[in-house]
């Protein structure tokens, strides 16, 4: 059995005066959902063997913040393929991850995350809620009854979990004013 959480990165800064993209960080917002989402996980007990970063700041930013709330660091292996990565690319870094790995986090970006859910989780409704929106900061976790991350397959995982920020406190949904 494989498990591979995905966690998009926090609400970024679009005021930020930066050149690039990839420099945005966090708003206060996103700060607050990535510390929530830590906490959240680990009153969940959910532990990871092996987590899968991009460099990109607001990701960066978002494993910190989470870090904070979970208690402890993630030690991530930040991999510029995740920084806006197709949902196909997303499966060929699933399909490289090492066996020894039985729980894996990754962190990365939409719409390559959302897509990644919808092609590897047979159908129920938080697939379905998925299929409506990954917000930011949002969790999906899936199970993988395979022993080898390589015989990971479209369809084949179940979702059993999607957490969203707003789910953990109305405050940080997009209708809260």
């Amino acid at each position: 059995m494989k498990t591979l959480t995905l966690l998009r990165h926090a609400k970024s800064g679009w005021d930020d005066p930066v050149a690039r993209d990839f420099d945005r960080p966090l708003n206060p917002k996103g700060q607050r959902a990535a510390a929530m989402m830590g906490r959240h996980l680990k009153a969940e007990g959910l532990e990871f063997d092996h987590v899968l970063a991009s460099p990109a700041v607001r990701v960066v930013e978002t494993l910190a913040q989470v870090a904070t709330g979970y208690g402890c660091e993630l030690a991530p292996h930040w991999d510029q393929r995740l920084y806006l990565a197709s949902a196909a690319t997303l499966l060929d870094l699933v399909h490289e991850l090492p066996d020894g790995a039985g729980r894996v986090l990754f962190s990365g970006h939409n719409p390559g995350l959302e897509e990644l859910v919808l092609l590897l989780a047979g159908a129920n409704a938080l697939r379905a809620s998925v299929a409506m929106k990954f917000p930011t900061a949002s969790l999906a976790e899936m199970r993988f009854d395979v022993a080898h991350w390589a015989d990971v397959k479209p369809g084949k995982g179940e979702l059993v979990r999607f957490t969203r920020p707003r789910d953990l406190d109305p405050t940080l949904g997009p209708d809260y004013k």
